[in-house]
């Protein structure tokens, strides 16, 4: 599968390349961004992985994650996009797609994310039509979850992941 490029009115959403590494590992190494995504943040070696993953998951499953990108400048905006990481929480999400998006704190609360959410939701309309899509979200990011809920998701469950509470959000 060759990954799709996306593209709105501010933001190129891509495949993430070799080349998006340092600006990923920087975003995934600020403690604004992983306070509600795992609550610490990525070594490198961790932020390699987890742009190969990003990568790979198209290879596998036809689909995955972009690397979102300021059309305009280029400046590093965040990933967004879909997986399934058999994550083995209760209700299972095992072989659903499920949504995630972390944005670099320089670009919290500018409407990126909720721009990057739009466009791959078209992109999964095209793929799926009206299949279930998830994403799981701490209870305690209050913004995420506001956005998660202009955009249609709708909470189905409050769960754990890896010991910690978790709201389990579905659409479609």
């Amino acid at each position: 599968m060759i990954p799709p490029i996306l593209t709105t009115a501010r933001l190129t959403l891509s495949p993430p390349r070799a080349s998006d590494f340092e600006d990923s590992a920087a975003m995934w190494s600020d403690p604004l961004v992983t306070r509600h995504i795992g609550g610490r943040t990525s070594t490198p070696e961790e932020s390699w992985q987890r742009l190969l993953r990003a990568r790979g998951l198209w290879a596998v499953l036809g689909y995955g994650y972009w690397a979102a990108r300021e059309t305009a400048s280029g400046r590093y905006v965040g990933e967004i996009g879909f997986a399934d990481f058999h994550r083995g929480i209760e209700p299972s999400i095992d072989g659903v797609p499920e949504m995630g998006w972390a944005l670099a704190s320089w670009a919290h609360g500018q409407g990126f994310a909720s721009e990057a959410i739009v466009a791959a939701l078209a992109w999964a309309r095209d793929q799926w039509g009206d299949a279930p899509i998830v994403c799981i979200i701490d209870p305690d990011n209050a913004p995420s979850l506001k956005l998660a809920h202009k955009i249609g998701f709708l909470e189905v469950a409050r769960t754990t992941y890896r010991d910690a509470p978790t709201v389990l959000l579905q659409r479609g």
